[in-house]
């Protein structure tokens, strides 16, 4: 098992692709695949194990299919048809990044997954070795992976750059959804993990868990309180404080205005 560091826009510590015997779990962006490739050294994945289809988890995806045209992609159900024609995720998320240029400058191309590499999953299955949770709150396609003491949370485990402890719930628009994320991880730790495996970034033990909730209902109270400008200076003040010297990166794998717009979108919905 390795964490492999795909060095987004050059950074160390801002997005890792796990491999555990041959299976990649979360490839990373479609910029980043040739750092993935040269890591692989030729290798060909046995599988791709997404959490989610948000494009610094997935984007690299179909490149990867093209390039091994056999590989089985493994997706929730509600995320399966966005990787079989990405154009309505591309033009969602372009809203965030400045229009479909600003988005393939930051994560590069999403190609298109055939539907015949597809194994679309609900929650419940054992693929290729793990044990499969679904675990909404992130993102409402979000599933997770158990296999031997460690569970793949991509980001209901929230984000943390070792050796700190500090912890940034990912909370982007447009599904967060506070109560169906603490739920999550209750199932994560229902597999009473010995070790947590996360997108953003490596490894943590099971107090990991802990963390990512205290930091969501921290940030869900922060939010309450500030505007979005005020929002994001406290949360870099914080950030800052809480990881030094890694804070851009940190700051990288969890836009501070996306986190603000994520939890704004939720309390509308959800708070009279």
């Amino acid at each position: 098992m390795r964490a492999i560091d795909v060095r987004h826009k050059g950074t160390e510590k801002v997005i890792c692709c796990w491999e555990v015997d041959g299976v990649l779990i979360d490839p990373g962006p479609g910029i980043t695949v040739d750092t993935l490739l040269e890591a692989l050294d030729g290798a060909q994945p046995r599988a791709l194990l997404l959490t989610h289809i948000h494009f610094d988890h997935a984007g690299a995806t179909g490149a990867l299919v093209e390039r091994w045209p056999e590989i089985p992609v493994y997706v929730h159900e509600r995320g399966a048809p966005h990787m079989v024609n990405p154009e309505k995720l591309v033009a969602s998320a372009g809203r965030l990044y400045g229009g479909e240029e600003g988005l393939r400058a930051l994560w590069g191309e999403m190609v298109p997954v055939p539907e015949e590499n597809l194994r679309v999953l609900s929650g419940g299955e054992t693929v290729e070795g793990f044990e499969v949770q679904y675990t909404p709150g992130h993102a409402s396609h979000h599933v997770a992976y158990f296999r031997d003491g460690t569970a793949f949370v991509g980001d209901v485990g929230g984000a943390r750059i070792p050796p700190h402890a500090f912890t940034v719930a990912p909370t982007p628009p447009p599904d967060i959804d506070i109560a169906a994320w603490k739920d999550s991880v209750a199932k994560i730790r229902a597999w009473d993990p010995q070790r947590i495996a996360m997108t953003h970034f490596g490894d943590a033990g099971p107090e990991q868990l802990d963390r990512v909730l205290e930091a969501l209902d921290a940030q869900v109270a922060l939010e309450a309180e500030h505007d979005e400008a005020g929002f994001v200076a406290e949360m870099d003040k914080r950030i800052r404080a809480g990881v030094e010297q890694d804070a851009d990166a940190m700051i990288q794998a969890t836009p501070l205005d996306q986190l603000h717009m994520g939890l704004a979108r939720w309390r509308k919905r959800n708070v009279a």
